[in-house]
């Protein structure tokens, strides 16, 4: 357990400095680095061991500057105290967070701003607010919430990529299959009871489950669509509301003002038409002014002014809609008669008194016998021909005399409807029927001799079933025609939770009319959802505080929404105080889940392994990670250490004290130094630092490359003693010279030793060697050599130094017998090219001279015997050896 309050801390070996601080607060530790070089940071990410966790090892410098130590370790502490801090600042602001259900909460709010964007453009156009549109907001927000609509059919939620039907009275959403076959019963249920005959004559309606809106057999839906009709199997997309296309609505309003709905494919009613027009008052008194169509009817709060219908005052109400009320104002006002006077409402001027009118009538003989009534009395009603009681006979008779009775019978139809009166002509009802018949009980079933007003009803009960296909009709002497089912229907609902309350009905009971509360576990939040949802619909998300006390030791628990289960773990800082005083900054740990293991042990390996068991119980505050500086053994650093680690360490680097031998650092790991003397400089090495055993590794002289044959000292290396095996500069001879002599030697003295006092043998740019005595670098050009020159012609030479010729200072220039010798030169070999071309022509003009010679011999034979031969001239016979060189030396010259 205590490894558990220690993942980020001590790894291999000795705790990096920082390191359990900065594994609580989730970020690499950084120590300090105080060195300028050798500093590099090597984080081993994926490997096992310190670098495992992202730790930062410090690579040991190579050695020690002088001015390293000066730095400022308070200052270096106090930067990565504050890191830290703002380190784990972050990670509790991070962490704080109730639950999962405040992800839920935030989801809601984004919901919440979808929708509100959605209705900013649809009032944004029309300049107003949105307080009309709270019904179509509750349904898109139950389109956008997982599980919210509820098919009331088969009590199952409507899920995005299931196809719908919305009822246009209601604007209840269905499932499309649910629909047709509700539809389907309930057209089968009221056609069944018809004969074949009237079977398909008229064209009976079903309802809608919920709000019994009718609809017509063809209005049975069958395809799926949008919300707004216009595009069929709308495809899901994520990005629109469920179900919609995602087009303008664009349905006529209700009621229809000439204007269409602006909002996109929607659920639920249309919103009023928020179009503006310019309408006046109900008055018509006050300007017309810019309205929304839906409340384009107003009042401007002026005295109406319209005349009541008592004809006398105006219509002292402001200004309303229809016809004024009625006048209330009192008034003296007459009856019809005009006999009796009373105070009533102006707006019933006309009224009757209870007095009967009592004037005579034409006859003279009797009174007016009508109520206060308006006009003149009318004539007698006893005067003219008047009938006997039967009607059979008529008497002219005064208004004083009774009709006397005609003695005939009577015949009028009695009650039963098929005898007659039997009796004299007579005052007054008839008799009931007295007559005997043979009467037939309303079933049909039995006969009886009786009375002809007695109805005759048997004792035997109908066995016929009733409309509801369920129970029988058992009621006495039934016609055929038995009632519908007076008993309740008494199924359970689709809800689970209600009985039907209807009659007792044929095919599916309708869905259940209750709603039922589903309340959040403080109970402040409550929604309504159709009955038989409570079961699978999740509790509302309150937004109230959970008001629980807090278990563990802090007087008051994080602030987290209302939910259900337990609290989640309490997030705050510990704070107790630690036994080093310092608080306890990790998170409450008052309440941790500690997994049991070894509790059970099984029979055998048949048996299944159980699930561990967790148990919550508190465990101890871990070791204080509160960052102390720390000085490491060797002073090289000073690091913050956690509190309960905070005792002097190594700092993995090398020692670099200076040894003895003044030349070479400690190459030991960290380590404590003992001081022999208080005042001894901290830079040098102790008893506890490591001895010097490598040689002299000093640098010699320039030119020596011996190395010193005393061990590593103090001080400068003694003279070398060593002979050189060196090559002289010609580099033909081997010197053997002494180190000493050789290195401790100027340029001029070098340049002697390494000399081997022969001549040069480097050659010359001129080819002749060089002459001066074995020498380093490059040979002088100024060759003394004797060399013969020769003029032009090659006939006059002389001895002259190679240097001289190489610098090109002299010349041997041809006299005139040179020139003579020349000219006799070129004029022998001129006559010589003549002789070449003319002995060139002649042999040209002998080839020509054969080849037409062979070209007569060929021709002999076919000239005429009498052909006369004509000599040629001399133009003729060597004109073509005089013009073919010619023609050839154009051409060459060409």
């Amino acid at each position: 357990m205590e490894a558990a309050w220690r993942q980020g801390g001590r790894g291999r070996g000795r705790a990096r400095p920082g390191d359990g601080l900065a594994a609580r607060a989730g970020v690499a530790a950084r120590p300090p680095a105080p060195r300028a070089r050798g500093g590099a940071c090597v984080a081993a990410a994926g490997t096992s061991g310190e670098g495992a966790s992202g730790e930062c090892r410090v690579l040991p410098p190579p050695r020690s500057g002088p001015g390293l130590r000066e730095l400022s370790s308070q200052k270096k502490f106090d930067e990565i105290k504050k890191a830290n801090q703002a380190a784990a600042k972050k990670l509790v602001e991070e962490q704080f967070s109730s639950s999962s259900e405040d992800d839920d909460a935030d989801a809601e709010v984004k919901q919440g701003k979808i929708l509100a964007k959605t209705f900013t453009v649809y009032t944004s156009q029309t300049d107003g607010d949105a307080s009309e549109l709270e019904r179509t907001r509750q349904y898109m927000n139950e389109a956008f919430q997982s599980g919210a609509m509820t098919c009331l059919i088969c009590i199952a939620s409507v899920k995005r990529n299931q196809a719908v039907w919305s009822c246009c009275g209601c604007f209840c959403i269905f499932h499309l299959v649910c629909i047709q076959k509700w539809a389907k019963d309930s057209l089968f249920l009221v056609s069944s009871p018809l004969t074949d005959d009237d079977f398909g004559k008229k064209d009976y309606p079903w309802p809608c489950p919920k709000c019994r809106f009718e609809y017509k057999r063809s209005e049975t839906p069958s395809r799926y669509y949008c919300y707004c009709g216009k595009v069929e199997n709308p495809t899901l997309d994520p990005w629109l509301v469920p179900h919609s296309c995602g087009q303008i609505c664009e349905r006529e309003f209700k009621p229809s003002c000439g204007h269409k709905c602006l909002l996109l494919c929607h659920p639920g009613p249309c919103p009023p038409c928020p179009k503006m027009v310019t309408t006046t008052c109900h008055c018509k008194k006050a300007k017309p002014v810019p309205r929304r169509c839906s409340a384009k009817e107003w009042s401007c709060r002026l005295p109406c002014g319209r005349t009541l219908l008592c004809g006398q005052h105006t219509c002292e109400n402001s200004c309303h809609a229809g016809d004024c009320q009625p006048c209330p104002r009192v008034s003296k006002q007459r009856c019809i008669c005009g006999r009796q006077t009373a105070e009533r409402l102006c707006a019933s001027p006309q009224w009757q008194c209870d007095q009967v009118c009592g004037k005579p009538l034409p006859c003279g003989n009797h009174t007016c016998e009508q109520v206060c009534h308006a006009g003149p009395c009318g004539d007698c009603p006893r005067s003219g021909k008047r009938s006997c009681p039967c009607e059979k006979s008529k008497f002219t008779l005064p208004c004083t005399e009774d009709v006397p009775t005609c003695g005939d019978s009577c015949d009028k139809v009695l009650e039963c409807g098929i005898h007659r009166c039997s009796q004299r002509c007579h005052r007054g009802p008839c008799e009931i029927c007295r007559q005997e018949v043979e009467k037939q009980c309303r079933c049909g079933k039995h006969t009886k001799r009786m009375p002809c007003h007695k109805p005759y009803l048997c004792e035997t009960k109908c066995t016929k079933i009733r409309d509801c296909q369920k129970h029988q009709c058992r009621r006495k002497c039934c016609s055929g025609n038995c009632p519908p089912c007076d008993q309740v229907c008494g199924r359970t609902l689709g809800c689970r939770n209600h009985k039907c309350p209807s009659g007792c009905h044929r095919g599916s009971c309708n869905p259940c009319p209750e709603t039922v509360d589903v309340k959040c576990n403080c109970g402040k939040t409550v929604i309504k959802v159709p009955c038989g949802r409570e079961r699978t619909i999740k509790p509302p998300k309150c937004k109230q505080l959970c008001s629980r006390p807090p278990t563990c030791h802090h007087s008051t628990q994080e602030k987290h929404y209302c939910h259900f289960g337990r609290c989640p773990p309490c997030r705050q800082s510990c704070q107790k105080t630690l036994t080093c005083g310092h608080l306890c900054p990790v998170p409450c740990h008052d309440e941790a889940l500690v997994k049991q293991i070894g509790l059970h042990q099984s029979a055998g390996p048949w048996e299944q392994p159980s699930e561990p068991a967790f148990i919550q119980t508190a465990l101890p505050c871990p070791p204080c990670e509160v960052p102390i500086p720390v000085e490491c053994l060797g002073q090289h650093e000073v690091s913050p250490l956690p509190c309960h680690s905070a005792n002097p360490y190594s700092c993995k680097r090398f020692c670099g004290r200076l040894l003895d031998c003044q030349n070479h650092t400690c190459m030991k790991e960290c380590h404590h130094v003992t001081k022999l003397n208080s005042s001894a400089d901290g830079k040098k090495a102790g008893p506890e630092c490591s001895q010097c055993e490598e040689e002299c590794t000093k640098s010699r002289l320039p030119g020596c490359p011996h190395r010193c044959v005393l061990p590593c000292h103090p001080g400068d290396c003694p003279s070398c003693l060593q002979m050189l095996k060196i090559k002289c500069h010609c580099k033909l001879s081997i010197l053997y010279i002494e180190c000493l002599k050789l290195t401790c030697a100027d340029l001029k003295e070098k340049e002697l030793l390494i000399s081997c006092k022969n001549q040069c043998p480097k050659e010359l740019p001129c080819g002749h060697r060089c002459k001066e005595i074995c020498h380093s670098g490059s040979c002088p050009l100024n060759c003394s050599q004797k060399v013969k020159l020769r003029c032009l012609c090659k006939r006059l030479k002389k001895e002259i130094q190679c240097s001289k010729i190489q610098e090109g200072q002299v010349s041997l220039e041809c006299d005139a017998l040179c020139k003579e010798m020349k000219r006799k030169a070129s004029e022998i070999k001129e006559a010589e090219a003549k002789a070449a071309i003319e002995e060139e022509k002649r042999r040209q003009q002998a080839e020509l001279e054969a080849f037409e010679n062979r070209l007569k011999g060929r021709r002999k034979n076919k000239r005429r015997k009498d052909e006369v031969e004509v000599e040629q001239s001399s133009w003729q016979k060597y004109k073509n050896l005089i013009m073919l060189p010619v023609f050839g030396v154009a051409v060459v010259m060409v």
